[in-house]
């Protein structure tokens, strides 16, 4: 999905489901356009989308680090999971 101000990009997310869950995999707005509510309306109209195949779950990986994300997810109505584990594999550290 993406937002658009006149024929500029300026906000995009990938979504994906495994039929239970739907996932927000990448959010990302042009600094230029931050603090106008596009991101809460990207995660809305992903949540939208989302509803039309039946997911009623929503879910995002967000990096400790990301106070910002995290703010953003919390203020749309999403709750922080501590017990929950992040695993990962990599072929490198370069990846």
């Amino acid at each position: 999905l993406g937002a658009f101000e006149d024929n500029d990009l300026v906000g995009t997310v990938i979504i994906s489901c495994d039929l239970r869950k739907g996932w927000i995999n990448r959010l990302a707005v042009d600094p230029d356009y931050r603090h106008r509510g596009i991101a809460k309306a990207l995660i809305a109209e992903s949540e939208k989308a989302l509803r039309k195949l039946g997911i009623k779950i929503f879910c995002a990986l967000i990096e400790d680090y990301n106070a910002i994300s995290k703010k953003l997810f919390k203020e749309c109505g999403y709750v922080e999971h501590h017990d929950i584990t992040y695993f990962s594999k990599r072929d490198s550290d370069e990846v």
